[in-house]
């Protein structure tokens, strides 16, 4: 991958002038590469990576990863069923993988009950779905490459008998 995509993948807030020097080049070049790989597609978004267990007032999201076991259908394969389920809002990512599972959904929802009706009322149900299994994160501790730092929590006394 170019050096330049590199660092932004890292640091999507590095500038122009920062990323010149990083690879020695002038900071027109690199602005011009850039805006290239912005036309092209290749990049597609800058994003920051928020430790949403530290932020105070917010409502807590439900994540969930949903293993999808499908029928390919013929001459499509997997293509159409998988941008079927790409197009629900609730669904944040969708991957094609190997293994007893063909896909894997990262699905995002208020709370538990939001992310169960998803899936018995609108993934489940769908004609080319033959099975699913549910996992819900319950924590994280490194996203994107960043480690997340954690709360403080209260510290137990241990007990021994």
């Amino acid at each position: 991958m170019d050096e330049i995509l590199e660092i932004l993948e890292k640091d999507g807030r590095a500038s122009v002038e920062d990323i010149a020097k990083m690879i020695h080049k002038k900071p027109d070049a690199v602005k011009k590469a850039i805006k290239q790989y912005e036309k092209e597609g290749a990049i597609l978004k800058y994003k920051a990576v928020i430790n949403k267990d530290l932020i105070k007032d917010t409502e807590s999201e439900v994540r969930a990863l949903i293993e999808v076991n499908i029928v390919p259908q013929k001459d499509l394969g997997f293509e159409k069923i998988a941008q079927r389920i790409y197009s629900f809002p609730e669904v944040t990512s969708c991957y094609l993988i190997s293994g007893t599972y063909d896909l894997l959904v990262v699905v995002e929802g208020k709370n538990l009950h939001t992310v169960s009706n998803f899936v018995a009322e609108k993934l489940s149900c769908l004609e080319n779905v033959r099975g699913t299994a549910t996992h819900f994160l319950l924590k994280k501790y490194k996203e994107d490459g960043v480690i997340l730092k954690q709360k403080s929590e209260n510290k137990r006394i241990a007990i021994s008998y």
